[in-house]
C-alpha cells in the first residue's frame, strides 16, 4: 500500500488497471490488486470446516434460546458466538457419517443460576413429556419463581421443540405436548432454569433420550 499526495488529477477511488485507489484515515492510498492463486486447504482446515458446519446446522434452529441464555456477551462476541465456540470444542465427535453432535455434551444455556436437582423426564400418551425436579429454591440464587426451559430435538426429523416457560421451580413438575408428527420418534431432551425478565440462566441438564408414545 502506498500513500500519495494529490497531484494535478487529485486522489481517486476505484480500480485502474491493477491498482485500487481509496481513502484511508483521511489519506489517499493506492494498493495493488491481490493476486489470485490456487489454494488448497489443509486436512486440519477441512476438518475444522466440517466441525463448524455441524455445529451451525445444529444451533441455528435454537438461536433464540442460546442468544438469550448462553453466558454473557464478551466484547463483540455474541452469546451465539460463545455457544458456537463451546460446541466446537466440546460437543463435536467423528463418526462413520462424518462429524456429528454429541448430545450428552450439548448445553442450551450456560450461566450462574442454580440448575436442576434430580431432574427427570418421561413420555406419556398424546406426545406428552412429563418433567420432574426437586425444589431447590433458596439455594444460591435460586428463586421459587424461576422458570423451566425445555428444548427437545428429534434427530430423525431434524426438528426442535422449545418452551421457555414450562412451569416455576417450586412446582417440581410440568409437562409439554409435542407436535403430533413426533409420535413414535426418539427425542433428545435438555432442561434448564431462567430468571424471568433477565438473561440469567443455569447450566442446562441433559435429561436423555426418550421415545415418544
Amino acid at each position: 500500500m502506498a500513500i500519495f499526495e494529490k497531484g494535478i488529477l487529485g486522489g481517486f477511488s476505484g480500480k485502474v488497471g491493477n491498482v485500487v485507489g481509496s481513502r484511508w484515515r483521511g489519506k489517499d492510498v493506492m494498493r495493488s490488486l491481490p493476486q489470485r492463486g490456487k489454494y488448497t486447504p489443509t486436512p486440519k482446515q477441512l476438518e475444522q470446516r466440517e466441525k463448524f458446519k455441524a455445529v451451525i446446522l445444529f444451533l441455528t434452529p435454537i438461536i433464540s434460546v442460546v442468544s438469550l441464555y448462553f453466558g454473557n456477551r464478551q466484547g463483540d462476541k455474541s452469546r451465539f458466538n460463545i455457544a458456537t465456540s463451546y460446541h466446537l470444542k466440546e460437543a463435536v465427535v467423528d463418526s462413520p457419517l462424518g462429524y456429528v453432535i454429541d448430545f450428552t455434551k450439548v448445553l442450551i444455556s450456560k450461566g450462574d443460576l442454580r440448575g436442576l436437582d434430580r431432574g427427570a423426564v418421561s413420555a406419556a400418551a398424546g406426545q406428552t413429556l412429563n418433567f420432574s425436579w426437586a425444589d431447590n429454591s433458596g439455594q444460591g440464587n435460586a428463586s421459587p419463581f424461576d422458570e423451566l426451559i425445555v428444548v427437545v430435538y428429534a434427530p430423525d426429523l431434524d426438528t426442535f421443540y422449545t418452551n421457555l416457560s414450562v412451569d416455576t421451580r417450586d412446582a417440581t413438575s410440568g409437562s409439554v405436548t409435542l407436535p403430533a408428527f413426533m409420535a413414535g420418534f426418539d427425542v433428545e431432551v435438555w432442561a434448564s432454569f431462567n430468571k424471568p425478565d433477565t438473561n440469567l440462566a443455569a447450566i442446562s441438564t441433559y435429561l436423555g433420550r426418550v421415545t415418544m408414545v
